[in-house]
């Protein structure tokens, strides 16, 4: 069975901002986060590990935040966090897994 990954989502602030304001960004991404200690029921073996490893976010074209994952982060995760809004510009964020896919998606900071 092929678990869908991926389709990344992200979301800021809808309305303009002044500058300096702390904004939330909130981002959720499907993934099975799989540790390698889990076991299949029907065949009764291990399930390869399978887990984004890091995350790093952008904002204007430089790096506000880096973090590093392990397979004890749930499935599906779900992220949030504040970045202080300093210009109109995109915040981007990137996740990188344990295979070599890496994931992103990008929302517009406005400030008035």
């Amino acid at each position: 069975m092929a678990e869908e990954i991926g389709s990344p989502k992200i979301r800021g602030p809808k309305d303009p901002v002044k500058k300096g304001e702390l904004v939330e960004i909130k981002s959720l991404i499907k993934h099975p986060m799989e540790s390698g200690l889990r076991k299949d029921k029907a065949t009764d073996t291990l399930i390869p590990a399978h887990f984004i490893e890091s995350v790093v976010v952008e904002y204007g074209g430089k790096p506000v935040l880096k973090a590093t994952w392990s397979g004890a982060v749930s499935k599906d995760p779900f992220f949030s966090f504040f970045v202080k809004a300093e210009a109109t510009g995109p915040l981007k964020m990137t996740w990188k897994d344990n295979k070599g896919q890496a994931f992103d998606a990008s929302t517009t900071i406005t400030v008035a």
